[in-house]
């Protein structure tokens, strides 16, 4: 926003106002979509990815760590190529039990053979070689990620 979309999607901003934490990986484009999304949530863990100018320098990091109900949570833009990715993670985040990820906006969900959950989701706004713009959700329990959605936004 406003770059490939005028505006977030109501469902979009329906489901970050029912959440308790909402996570951004980065690409916000926008100042005032920042101002409006941790306006409109309890809690934005966010990071600032490579479409973030300067004026992003002081409200967002490039990473971010939080522990969420006993899952240690890292957030960063720019995960590298898919190959070699999982490796990758678990040597930058050893104590992490997820990553989430953005920059190529499609959708991602795997665990590493060292149990590390990595995941994408997408974007709501620039779906690139997607069918519809995605977003994830998920529910953090006694230090278990549980119920990860996909969910598809109505085509626009």
């Amino acid at each position: 926003v406003p770059q490939r979309a005028r505006a977030l999607p109501d469902d979009l901003w329906a489901a970050m106002g029912a959440a308790d934490v909402v996570i951004h990986a980065g690409d916000w484009n926008s100042i005032p979509v920042l101002d409006e999304v941790e306006r409109r949530c309890a809690r934005l863990v966010g990071v600032r990815g490579n479409n973030d100018g300067p004026e992003f320098d002081d409200r967002l990091r490039e990473e971010a760590t939080v522990e969420l109900d006993g899952v240690v949570l890292s957030v960063l833009h720019d995960s590298g190529a898919a190959e070699g990715r999982e490796g990758r993670m678990e040597r930058r985040f050893p104590d992490a039990g997820v990553v989430v990820f953005g920059h190529s906006h499609i959708p991602w969900d795997t665990v590493t053979p060292g149990g590390l959950r990595l995941l994408n989701p997408g974007s709501p706004t620039d779906k690139r070689r997607q069918p519809t713009g995605t977003y994830l959700t998920a529910t953090a329990v006694d230090g278990e990620l549980r119920e990860v959605e996909l969910v598809p936004l109505p085509h626009r």
